[in-house]
This record gives C-alpha cells, sequence and structure tokens, in this order.
C-alpha cells in the first residue's frame, strides 16, 4: 500500500471528537478507527499491538541491531477537529497543481488569493476535500507517514535501527490527548509528535494554554413589566465580551502574541454561557491573563450583584520548551535528519499546542515534527503528497541517526 492510498483510506473515517463530552473517547466513532488500526498493525506484522480501554494505541518496530540505542518514538492523534465536520470525507488527488483556482465543488473555490500558502506547491500534487467538510490530515497524515516509515524500516533490513515505539490517541483536538497516555508502558527515552504544518517544521515551542467557562445568570421577566426587574443574560454575555481587549484575539495577533478566542455562546434571557481558550507563550502573561478574567467576572458581580457571573478556567498545557532546553539533542537529531533529506528546517512556535506538550511534562520529552497539512480544522484544508513523502522520509531517517546516536 502507497502512503497516499493509505492517507486516503483513513480519511473515510469520522473521527470528530467533542468538547461537550466526559467520555474517554469523547465520541465512540474515534474507536472504530482505532480498531482498524489496530489490525493494521497487527497486518503489518508489528509487535507488542496493544490498545486500552480509552482508546490509546501502540506497538514496536523491534531493532534489527545487535547493540542497544536509545528506543523512541512516534506519536500522531486520530481524531479530527470539532470546528469542521469530519463525516462523509470526498477526498481527491490533484495533480500537479498548477498555481490557480481550485473547484472543490460547484460555487466551492479554493484560491491562491485567500489562501497564498497553495502558491508553495505549484508542480505538486495535492489532496483537498469537496469544500464541504475538513480534510483530517491533522493528524491522520501523520499517522499514515508513521506506519508508511515504519513499514519502509521493516522492508529495508539494510538501515539500522533499535526499538521503535508508534502510539495513536483520541482527543487531541479537545486537549485531552495526552491526559491518559501511558508513557511508563510506551517505555522511550524521548519521542516526536507528527502533527506539525508545511514542509521543514519544527516545533518545540508551544501555547500555554486554559479553557474557560463564563456562565452568567440573568432574571426573567415579561419585557412589559421589565423595568427594574430583568436582568437579561444575553446583554451580559455581550457585555462580558466587551470588556476583553479587541486586538487580543486569534484574527489579530501571530507570532508569540497571546489571545482570548470566543469559541461559543449559548444564550438566553435567563442564562447564557460564553465558552473561550486563552493562549499566551510566555508562562506569567499566560497567569496574568487568567487572572483578568477573574478580575472581568468581578466588575460584572459588582455592577449586577454577587453569583451574575460564575467563571471556571483550567488549564489545559504548558509550553514544553522548558522540558525540551535540556533535551536538545532531540532537536539537533531531527535538524540532521531534515538535511540529509533535504528538506530546510523551520522551526517556529506552535500557534497551538500538541499532545507532545503534555507528554514532555509528564516525563517525556516530545517535540513536533510536520505532517503536511495546510488550513487545519476547515474545508479549505489540504495536504501535498510529496510533502507527506518527505515527512516519511524523515522519520526514516531520525531512526536510523538514533542507532548510531551516542549520549
Amino acid at each position: 500500500m502507497t502512503l497516499t492510498e493509505r492517507f486516503l483510506n483513513y480519511t473515510k473515517f469520522d473521527t470528530q471528537s467533542s468538547e461537550d463530552s466526559q467520555s474517554v473517547p469523547s465520541t465512540p466513532k474515534q474507536l472504530v478507527f482505532a480498531e482498524y488500526l489496530r489490525a493494521e498493525l497487527e497486518k503489518e506484522g508489528f509487535a507488542d499491538v496493544e490498545m486500552d480501554d480509552k482508546g490509546y494505541l501502540y506497538a514496536t518496530l523491534k531493532s534489527n541491531m545487535k547493540k542497544k540505542a536509545p528506543v523512541i518514538g512516534f506519536i500522531s492523534h486520530y481524531d479530527t477537529s470539532p470546528d469542521c465536520s469530519g463525516e462523509g470525507i470526498k477526498a481527491r488527488v490533484v495533480e500537479g497543481y498548477d498555481g490557480g483556482d481550485i473547484t472543490l465543488s460547484e460555487g466551492i473555490v479554493s484560491s491562491p488569493s485567500k489562501f497564498p500558502e497553495l502558491l508553495s506547491h505549484v508542480g505538486e500534487d495535492l489532496i483537498v476535500t469537496d469544500g464541504k467538510t475538513l480534510l483530517g490530515a491533522d493528524d491522520k497524515a501523520g499517522i499514515a507517514e508513521i506506519i508508511q516509515a515504519m513499514c519502509y524500516l521493516r522492508d529495508h533490513d539494510e538501515i539500522p535501527h533499535g526499538d521503535i515505539r508508534v502510539a495513536f490517541n483520541p482527543d487531541e483536538e479537545i486537549g485531552m490527548g495526552a491526559h491518559h497516555f501511558d508513557v511508563e508502558k510506551f517505555g522511550c527515552e524521548w519521542a516526536y509528535t507528527i502533527d506539525g504544518g508545511d514542509l521543514g517544521e519544527l516545533e518545540y515551542e508551544n501555547f500555554n494554554a486554559a479553557s474557560a467557562k463564563v456562565r452568567l445568570n440573568g432574571v426573567s421577566v415579561h419585557p412589559g413589566y421589565a423595568k427594574g426587574k430583568m436582568v437579561n443574560a444575553n446583554s451580559l454575555a455581550a457585555e462580558f465580551a466587551s470588556l476583553l481587549p479587541k486586538d487580543e484575539t486569534p484574527e489579530t495577533t501571530e507570532g508569540y502574541q497571546g489571545f482570548y478566542h470566543l469559541l461559543g455562546i449559548q444564550s438566553n434571557i435567563e442564562k447564557a454561557q460564553l465558552s473561550y481558550i486563552i493562549r499566551d507563550h510566555d508562562r506569567t502573561r499566560f497567569e496574568a491573563r487568567k487572572q483578568f478574567f477573574t478580575l472581568c467576572a468581578g466588575k460584572l458581580n459588582e455592577r449586577y450583584g454577587e453569583g451574575t457571573c460564575e467563571i471556571e478556567v483550567r488549564d489545559q498545557y504548558y509550553n514544553m520548551k522548558e522540558k525540551i532546553d535540556p533535551n536538545m539533542h532531540v532537536i539537533d537529531l531531527v535538524l540532521l535528519a531534515m538535511q540529509e533529506c533535504g528538506v530546510p528546517p523551520r522551526v517556529v512556535p506552535i500557534r497551538g499546542g500538541t499532545d507532545g506538550a503534555q507528554l514532555s511534562f509528564k516525563g517525556l520529552p516530545c517535540p513536533n515534527i510536520f505532517a503536511g497539512g495546510v488550513n487545519f480544522h476547515g474545508p479549505y484544508e489540504f495536504v501535498s503528497i510529496q510533502v507527506m513523502e518527505k515527512a516519511m522520509q524523515v522519520i526514516v531517517k531520525i531512526c536510523e541517526l538514533t542507532a548510531n546516536y551516542n549520549d
């Protein structure tokens, strides 16, 4: 099976996660794909194939050397984002992209005028959607690349490698992917998530992240007799949102700039709820952002009465840089692998997070490497077949270099 065939097959599975669920995984349909992957790993001859009751899947490509080498791992998540439907994905290949508009379906066009990233892939073969769902390259491209790389090593015994562990997990898109990851069972000295974007991306800095729920309690009264009595929770929601800086949102920030992001509103006269995420690369500024949220709630309570505004802020993950800095050999190996594969490295901060951030704080240094997808979480998502192949080659080369690594 080719890398492209493997990936296209994976896109047929709807694995959308849900932040409103308390189960693990958050949606049962994720387990359908996990079971498929387990059977595939067994068929391909992996050792130690195991899936726990929460859908965390582990396997090993055994060493082909007599001498001992560091055990390293590669990790990807199989859920797709709640932000856009993953049901009934119709993926197709645009061969030899010519730099123009791509008609995804009638009336839906992916254009370099809106998505200039397309122009970096002229002449390549792009996998796109029909413009009605996401594609799922985040992160099924990573899964396909990892499995294809392991199969390549299996079939090319002349390439030395130690024990290589792989793992695939649910619920990364809702910030829960690493919560039940068994680092001890995984048994690696370090690992890499294959969950990054375009060619050459290498990421070992990410946002500190928190989720926030803002609950607003109004008073419902017939509007004809409401003077002095009604407290409209819809208006309270709008007022809370207005207290946050207008220039600190995802659409107004870049690079190392943090933000507050309003994910959704549920609202009526009596009750309203705002769902936010809070992000910042700097730990001190991150803590200040959370404190500012508390101050905003206090302003509403002071104005309308105690209990009007209730907030719940939960930390999700932290910047992995503080855990990677003491282990820079993990990065040096990737940079050398990219160099030998002809891939120009692009070391960038993640404006988001990966499972690797949480895993790094659980004792497993775990930076993030490109998987090739672009325009994640939406219907204009695409991935280049040639970039996917480069990602696979980099994985193979990391395994080869690690075989000769001396601490």
